[in-house]
């Protein structure tokens, strides 16, 4: 198997252009569904739907960040969303149902996310000081 059998798929054409948390984010539930679909029977209904719901739940408040001018409740709720994966992702790992491999990726795409929002948060609290 390549690493190219676990890249996401390009966006759809003609998709709006967002902020790069959001798409960075986007790009990461790309490559999550089917990864989470490789779990055990047991799990893929526990702690892989668990996964899937932060992940998403970090997506909407994404989202609302970008279309609303009050972002700093929508990035603490993205950022909080983030921690809580990074916990589970290790979790699963710890368990076996992610290699090493799938994991390392996860946990970087989480901490560019993560990176993302919390840069966004600063210029949205310097813009709010200002």
């Amino acid at each position: 198997m390549s690493a190219a059998d676990d890249a996401p798929p390009e966006p759809a054409s003609g998709a709006r252009a967002v902020g790069p948390a959001l798409e960075s984010h986007y790009r990461f539930l790309l490559w999550l569904v089917p990864a989470v679909e490789r779990f055990p029977r047991r799990q893929k209904f526990l702690l892989g739907d668990r996964i899937q719901t932060t992940a998403l739940d970090v997506l909407e408040a994404l989202i609302e960040a970008t279309y609303t001018r009050s972002r700093a409740g929508h990035l603490a709720r993205a950022n909080l969303g983030v921690e809580k994966l990074r916990f589970l992702f290790r979790l699963a790992h710890d368990l076996r149902h992610l290699d090493r491999r799938r994991y390392e990726h996860a946990a970087r795409s989480l901490d560019e996310t993560g990176r993302k929002v919390g840069a966004w948060n600063k210029a949205h609290r310097d813009r709010e000081g200002a």
